[in-house]
C-alpha cells in the first residue's frame, strides 16, 4: 500500500498571517486542498493521511471530505518529527510505502510523486532534491567561513520523502534513544541512525516550492 502523509501542523509564523498558511486561499482553494488534489489524482497513491494541529482537525476534516482517498486525520505534536511519528504509528505494515510531504508544497508534480513511489522498488528511503544554484559556505562560531563545499555535489532538499514504513520506524526508534536527538528532516534520521541504509535521490523540480513567505503566494498564483 502507498500512503501519502501530508504534514499540516505548521503555524505559518513567517507568513505574517493570523491563519496557518495551509488554510490560506489561492484561486479559490486553500493551499491544503491543492496539495490533497495533487496526491489524490495520482493512481499509485492508495490512501492519504493528514497530520494536523489539534485545534485544526475539524477544519482539515471538512476540507478533506470531498476526497475519498483521505482516510485518516491525525493529531501532530510540538515538533515536526512528532507529526511524522503520528503517521508512522498509525500504520502497522512495515512494507507499506509512506510518502511524507509538506502540506504547503502544493505544486508537487505527478512525475515527482510517481518517481518517488517507483524508487521505493530499489531503495528503502528516498529523498527529492534539486541541484544547488548558489555557492554554499559553512561558517564557524565566529561567523567566519571555514569550508566551501563543491557546489556540483550539493542539492536542495524538497518533499515528498519516501520510506518503507519499517525503515523509518526503526530509524526513529534508534533516534529517540539518543538524548541529543534533533532533526528537521526525516531522511536525515535514516542517514544518521541507520547509516547502512542507502538513501536514493529523485530529481525534484524548481516549481515544487514550499509556501513560506507572502511572496510565495504570488509565485503559486502564477504557476498554478
Amino acid at each position: 500500500m502507498v500512503v501519502a502523509v501530508l504534514l499540516a501542523g505548521g503555524s505559518g509564523s513567517r507568513m505574517g498571517s493570523d491563519r496557518p498558511k495551509q488554510f490560506l486561499k489561492v484561486k479559490g482553494k486553500t493551499i491544503l486542498e491543492w496539495t490533497i488534489e495533487a496526491f489524490h489524482r495520482n493512481p499509485l497513491v492508495d490512501e492519504i493521511a493528514i497530520v494536523s494541529r489539534a485545534d485544526s482537525m475539524e477544519e482539515v476534516a471538512a476540507l478533506a471530505r470531498p476526497y475519498p482517498k483521505v482516510r485518516r486525520i491525525l493529531q501532530g505534536g510540538k515538533e515536526r518529527y512528532d507529526s511524522s511519528l503520528a503517521a508512522i504509528h498509525a500504520y502497522e505494515d512495515d512494507e507499506c510505502r509512506i510518502l511524507l510531504h509538506d502540506a504547503v508544497r502544493p505544486l508537487v508534480s505527478q512525475r515527482i510523486i510517481t518517481d518517488c513511489i517507483h524508487a521505493l522498488d530499489r531503495f528503502q528511503a528516498v529523498d527529492v532534491a534539486v541541484p544547488s544554484t548558489d555557492t554554499i559556505v559553512e561558517v564557524d562560531e565566529n561567523g567566519v567561513i571555514c569550508r566551501i563545499p563543491q557546489r556540483a555535489s550539493l542539492r536542495n532538499v524538497q518533499t515528498p520523502q519516501g520510506f518503507l514504513r519499517g525503515t523509518i520506524r526503526r530509524a526513529y526508534e534508534v533516534a529517540l534513544s539518543d538524548p541529543n536527538f534533533q532533526t528537521t528532516d526525516d531522511c536525515g534520521v535514516v542517514f544518521r541512525y541507520l547509516p547502512e541504509i542507502p538513501i536514493g535521490v529523485v530529481e525534484g523540480d524548481m516549481r515544487n516550492i514550499k509556501i513560506t513567505y507572502p511572496q510565495d503566494l504570488l509565485l503559486m498564483e502564477e504557476k498554478q
